[in-house]
């Protein structure tokens, strides 16, 4: 891969900046957005890359590099349902509602998540209740349902 293209040799993937050797975990989104489909191997080699660097048990970090807050303890959660919804589009169905049942066990009673979670304890960290979150749900349920003509 070449790294004027966005690709980083060494990674094996895109990267989070041209010329970089980081990940983040908004690369998930490259098919969502239609920049690459999902039949595309760039974006399975993006998809296994993060999954290499970024997941953390269940849950994904947005990136592992130290900021101004220092590294990261917690993921951010709206990336796990990215990550489900890049498994979903390659395929890993299976993969993919596992996750996201693994994940809903970590609602509060209510129904509702936080912006991150501690991926040792399961501990919701963070605003709450977290819109980005809530979404990313919405939006991985939906991928995830059969289709509306099967439902009957």
């Amino acid at each position: 891969m070449r790294r004027d293209s966005g690709t980083n040799e060494k990674l094996g993937s895109f990267a989070s900046t041209f010329g970089g050797d980081q990940l983040d975990a908004s690369l998930l989104l490259l098919n969502e957005l239609d920049f690459l489909r999902a039949d595309d191997p760039r974006f399975a080699a993006t998809v296994r890359a993060v999954e290499r660097e970024l997941r953390r048990g269940d849950f994904v970090f947005r990136y592992s590099r130290p900021d101004d807050f220092g590294t990261p303890d917690n993921a951010f959660l709206v990336c796990t349902f990215w990550y489900i919804d890049a498994l979903t589009a390659l395929g890993r169905v299976d993969e993919a509602r596992g996750l996201f049942e693994a994940v809903l066990a970590r609602c509060n009673r209510h129904g509702l998540l936080s912006e991150h979670i501690d991926p040792r304890s399961g501990e919701l960290w963070g605003n709450f209740p977290q819109t980005y979150s809530m979404v990313g749900m919405i939006n991985s349920a939906m991928r995830l349902s059969i289709p509306w003509g099967q439902a009957y």
